[in-house]
């Protein structure tokens, strides 16, 4: 099974990931690491290195189709990342919405930063992100259309928000395997 997980940051992405990754026994693969990696072998800071990708598309195309390669050559995968269910096919594409001060109170707490470095950091991020995908390849991180599901992680704790993807996704391998069947 190929799963993309998608959301801004804060929405709890990398998290859900981690535990769904682990119940279901696929492999996460996160463009999200890719990313910092990218930036800590350059010695920049996110923000440094998302001003770089700004004006250097080969930055985010390389981590894209490495994301897309990835799902081509494994069969059990999680892919992680903004831009996930835009670029690969999977079988189940899903968001993680939550609200902007939802995930800033998350930021703050997980980096140990005030609430409203947080919010700063998130709208220039976002807008440097949505800036590079509408450039880059014409799509509007706030349209939803590619993804099966959509969940709201501020309504639900970590736990709550992977139960009711574990229920989703079994479902429909249940429904898969009740096709194949016939």
């Amino acid at each position: 099974m190929i799963i993309t997980l998608s959301g801004l940051p804060g929405s709890g992405t990398s998290t859900v990931a981690r535990t769904l990754a682990d119940m279901l026994q696929l492999e996460v693969v996160s463009a999200g690491d890719m990313f910092r990696d990218m930036a800590r072998e350059r010695g920049l800071s996110l923000e440094e290195f998302g001003k770089l990708a700004e004006l250097d598309p080969k930055i985010d195309k390389m981590i894209d189709e490495r994301q897309v390669e990835i799902a081509k050559e494994k069969d059990n995968v999680l892919i992680e990342g903004r831009l996930s269910g835009w670029m690969v096919d999977a079988d189940i594409k899903i968001w993680l919405k939550a609200s902007v001060e939802s995930r800033c109170e998350r930021v703050a707490s997980r980096e140990g930063m005030s609430f409203e470095q947080a919010l700063r950091d998130a709208k220039e991020r976002e807008a440097c992100e949505a800036k590079r995908y509408t450039e880059f390849y014409k799509i509007d991180i706030n349209d939803l259309s590619p993804y099966d599901l959509v969940i709201d992680s501020s309504k639900w704790d970590r736990d709550g928000v992977v139960e009711i993807l574990y229920a989703s996704i079994k479902a429909l391998g249940d429904k898969n395997e009740s096709r194949d069947a016939c």
